[in-house]
């Protein structure tokens, strides 16, 4: 299974189109990038073919586009600043997500459904450690 398939059946069982599925698929994949443990995530992009290509097309860290600034671009620069990486990582990626026009239970759904996915190529226990060092992914995502 390589990450195309996993968009299409993100796609198909949370109901979302193929682009706007790719970006959230590709967002929350980066933040796993630049949230887990490079070991282990390097063997679970491993085992999903064109997973790491997805998520630096998708990078949260990268560059914004210019948006026009205002408070949540600002709130944005300064958590991610304060907080490090990491967890800039995660907020720069729910922004993202937010700003695509999804809500919270669509987010929580496509991830629901790419984690699923993801057990299934790369093994419940690859994808259990992934997650487990990203444990602010799986309470964003509900999944603990």
């Amino acid at each position: 299974m390589n990450v195309q398939d996993i968009v299409n059946t993100v796609s198909q069982k949370a109901g979302l189109d193929q682009a706007t599925t790719e970006k959230v698929v590709g967002t929350i994949l980066s933040v796993m990038e630049h949230e887990a443990d490079g070991t282990t995530i390097s063997s679970f992009f491993a085992k999903i073919p064109g997973a790491d290509d997805l998520a630096h097309q998708y990078d949260v860290m990268a560059a914004a586009p210019a948006s026009g600034g205002g408070f949540l671009s600002s709130l944005q620069g300064a958590l991610g600043g304060v907080l490090g990486e990491k967890a800039g990582a995660l907020v720069n990626g729910l922004a993202a997500l937010k700003a695509s026009g999804l809500d919270m239970a669509q987010i929580q759904q496509a991830g629901t459904v790419l984690i699923q996915q993801a057990e299934t190529a790369a093994g419940p226990g690859l994808t259990n450690q992934v997650l487990g060092s990203v444990p602010s992914l799986k309470s964003q995502l509900g999944l603990g």
